[in-house]
């Protein structure tokens, strides 16, 4: 069946995608931390970042850099924060946080609750900036 990630890869659930190439997919968290919080996915279902081959790592990385600049323009924000957490989703991922503070990337903060037509308004930023990078 597959990680709820390699389902949003295949587009058998909905997600609010602002990045995509042939090797790696963006798409916001619908519990964020921040408004433009980010998970960046290789499209290879492997549960633990480490257990990557090098090349697909430092692609998630490279096309990382790319989704943070898009995030950063998008929501002028000081900085884009990046954890390695994997704990909550079988599939190698990267959080990508927009932040302004160091408390802005603290895990247990109360995560947002955003309605479905926010969410599109902010992937649709990040889009037009992940365009122009």
């Amino acid at each position: 069946m597959g990680s709820i990630f390699t389902r949003i890869i295949h587009r058998q659930i909905p997600a609010h995608i602002v990045a995509e190439d042939e090797n790696y997919l963006a798409f916001l968290d619908i519990l964020p931390l921040a408004r433009g919080h980010t998970l960046v996915i290789p499209k290879k279902e492997i549960d633990y970042i480490f257990d990557l081959d090098d090349e697909t790592l430092s692609g998630l990385h490279i096309f990382s850099k790319k989704v943070a600049r898009a995030i950063k323009k998008a929501t002028d924000c000081k900085r884009v924060g990046v954890a390695v957490l994997g704990m909550e989703v079988p599939h190698a991922h990267i959080h990508l946080v927009p932040m302004n503070s160091m408390s802005d990337m603290n895990f247990s903060n109360t995560k947002l609750k955003l309605s479905s037509e926010e969410l599109a308004d902010i992937a649709t930023k990040i889009r037009d900036s992940f365009q122009h990078i």
